[in-house]
């Protein structure tokens, strides 16, 4: 594969790796907006968000045997049509509920741009590039916490808060237009695996028994649901604890995420002199550190904006390092049914984001407790599913390119 073409592939999986994120992180600044406008408050405005995930852990499965059976390209058509019809939907919602459904409704459409994806890192590329390739689509991921909040504000503020989803359409359909006439189909389809209820499910257990999958999906799931915390707690932590307005939340949402991009991209040099499960086994125990000293802070009451800030920046570098990593080693042994892996794995990720930002919404205090609770939480337990897993882990997959795991 020559250099340019292995660019031209990162940026179009990476693409769709960021509809979602640019689907959640666009609209955040205009929660005050969308309150007013829809007449209800900004903790029910974020129970849309809540339906966002839960969307995509429940499309991630729905999709994850499609792509097995089908091949990567014809499931993507599907769900980047639904997506954009339930982005166009969205800029004439008149309730709450309206919004809350057709947000689900987007969410399924766009969680098969991201299992795609995942699969298709492990389909083109050989595993032991696995990690600095997901590290690549962290940079451009990287483009919609830098730039979808910044964007979403200045759009809320000029054009009001509905127009944010017809440019998540017009996104959504130019990406399209690149996966039809530029992303080869990376999997022929099989015929031979069934999409009936009792052989999906049998799939789906058989990679989720496989002790490397179930440890660093599940901590990794965990340890992600750490910055779903601060994507649901953000918004009311920066604009309604701090008083700050949605331009300024926009910016500060962008400096964290550089700590975000940033660690995930020195990832790839440590991935030159280290394996992964000895990065992820320096990153967990710092997010835990990091985490009590946020608990600690915000109980105290003696971070402020600032301080808060600094703790939230270094919490996410320790997720941009760790993630990248979790994933390469939660699919690297899985060659064959590498799209029902990158479901399970999506799945358990999106639950855990899920669960997280409806417990964030659940919180009155009008404080940081609740997300630096949390985010300590995921820190830790994470940390105690890697201590637990690892033990019956026998020789971790990493660095053989022809490790299959053929599970149908």
């Amino acid at each position: 594969m020559t250099s340019k073409r292995y660019l031209l592939l990162v940026l179009i999986l990476g693409a769709l790796t960021a509809i979602a994120p640019f689907s959640i992180d666009m609209y955040l600044p205009g929660f005050p907006a969308i309150a007013k406008s829809l007449h209800t408050t900004t903790a029910e405005v974020s129970l849309s968000l809540s339906g966002f995930f839960i969307g995509i852990s429940a499309g991630q499965l729905l999709y994850g045997p499609l792509l097995d059976r089908f091949g990567r390209k014809r499931p993507l058509y599907i769900g980047m049509v639904l997506y954009v019809i339930a982005s166009i939907g969205c800029f004439f919602v008149g309730s709450i509920e309206q919004l809350i459904v057709l947000r689900f409704i987007q969410a399924i459409g766009s969680c098969a741009a991201t299992v795609a994806a995942m699969a298709m890192v492990r389909d083109i590329f050989p595993v032991e590039d696995n990690a600095k390739v997901f590290a690549l689509l962290i940079l451009i991921l990287g483009v919609s916490p830098m730039l979808a909040p910044t964007v979403g504000g200045y759009i809320t503020a000029a054009f009001g808060w509905q127009v944010i989803f017809l440019i998540l359409a017009g996104i959504a359909f130019f990406v399209l237009l690149a996966v039809i006439f530029l992303l080869p189909e990376s999997y022929q389809p099989d015929p031979s695996y069934s999409l009936k209820p009792v052989p999906i499910i049998t799939s789906f257990w058989s990679v989720m028994k496989h002790p490397q999958f179930y440890t660093y999906a599940i901590c990794g799931a965990i340890g992600f649901s750490g910055l779903f915390a601060y994507l649901a707690a953000s918004p009311f932590v920066f604009m309604d604890v701090y008083g700050i307005s949605s331009k300024v939340y926009g910016w500060i949402f962008a400096l964290l995420s550089i700590g975000f991009i940033g660690s995930s991209q020195f990832n790839g040099i440590l991935t030159k002199r280290y394996k992964s499960e000895q990065i992820v086994n320096v990153t967990l125990p710092a997010m835990v550190i990091i985490g009590i000293i946020f608990v600690v802070g915000s109980t105290g009451n003696w971070l402020g904006i600032y301080g808060t800030i600094v703790t939230v920046f270094a919490f996410l570098c320790c997720v941009g390092i760790t993630y990248p990593n979790t994933a390469a080693l939660s699919l690297a042994p899985f060659a064959k049914n590498a799209g029902t892996a990158a479901a399970l794995m999506g799945a358990l990720q999106m639950a855990m984001g899920t669960l997280t930002s409806i417990v964030v919404s659940m919180f009155k205090s009008r404080s940081t407790i609740p997300m630096a609770g949390l985010m300590a939480t995921a820190a830790i337990l994470a940390l105690l599913v890697l201590l637990i897993g690892r033990r019956n882990i026998a020789k971790p997959v990493e660095a053989v390119a022809d490790a299959g795991v053929g599970v149908h």
